[in-house]
Parts: C-alpha cells; structure tokens; sequence
C-alpha cells in the first residue's frame, strides 16, 4: 500500500538515492540534460524538507518517490509564451522522482497533489518523456513554455477541477 507524507530529515540520504536513480532513469530515457549530474542539489533538498514542502510516497515501508508540493506561486509561472487555464490560488509540483522498478508511484504522487488542491501547475523539460505521458495520462492540459531564471525552458501544464 502506497502512502504519501511529509519527508523526514534523517530521510535526506534515502531521497538522495532516490534523486540520484532518477537521475539515471532521466538518461536512459533520453532525458540527460534536464538534472544532470547534480540537480536538485542537497541544499535545496534540505531546505524543502525544512519548509515542510518535500514529501515521499512510502510503499512497503521503503521510500518508493519524492516530490516538492507546495500550494504557492511560483515566479518562473508569471510569464508564460500560451495561457495558463485560469489564475485561482494553484498547488505547484516540482522535482518527482522514484526508485528504479517503483510502478504506479508517479500517478499516485500527482493524484495525491490534486486530491490536496484541485488546480496544479507542474512543467517539464521537452525531453522528459515519461512525464509528458504521465500528465497526458492524468488529463493535465499544455499551457505553453515557462522559463526558468537560468533562462532554460519548460513546457507547462495545469489541471483543475
């Protein structure tokens, strides 16, 4: 059984295993250059768990995914080339990731984030195939391209109720 909480801080090494296999599954799915070798960096990681915004999916007692949720807005969705849906209050998910052979985890994360706020906005890299299939497969709808600070582009998508 698949459960989602608030992730712990004496759970930082586990979540940066999960981050560091995710990272690998990014690569092998074509997708190298969204994380790199080194993103999220422990730093933000730790501070998102300091912020109560990072949570893991608990699935027979191991850490089977982690993720940022925050209900929030996010300065790099101020701008966007396209539309966003609406422009109500909006849960933000960022930085999903899972272990390697965890099935069903990422549908059960997102779901879980809707279920807490029924409008999200998430983006993606272009090359971030699994999770364009992810949203198609949870009805998110495409909104355009966001740009973070570096300047690097995402596509972004919302659903709501």
């Amino acid at each position: 059984m698949k459960q989602i909480r608030k992730t712990e801080a004496g759970e930082l090494p586990a979540v940066l295993e999960v981050y560091a296999e995710a990272r690998e599954l990014m690569r092998e799915s074509g997708n190298p250059g969204q994380w790199g070798d080194a993103y999220p960096p422990r730093e933000l990681i730790e501070s998102d768990i300091r912020a109560g915004k990072s949570y893991v999916c608990v699935e027979n007692g191991e850490i089977a995914a982690v993720f940022y949720f925050a209900v929030e807005r996010d300065p790099t969705y101020k701008r966007i080339d396209g539309e966003w849906l609406n422009d109500a209050a909006y849960g933000v998910v960022h930085r999903v990731a899972r272990r390697r052979g965890a099935k069903g985890v990422g549908v059960f994360c997102v779901d879980w984030c809707f279920g807490q706020c029924g409008n999200i906005r998430i983006d993606t890299h272009r090359d971030n195939a699994p999770m364009r299939r992810l949203l198609a497969k949870l009805g998110f709808a495409y909104c355009g391209v966001i740009r973070l600070r570096d300047g690097d582009e995402r596509l972004a998508f919302q659903k709501i109720l």
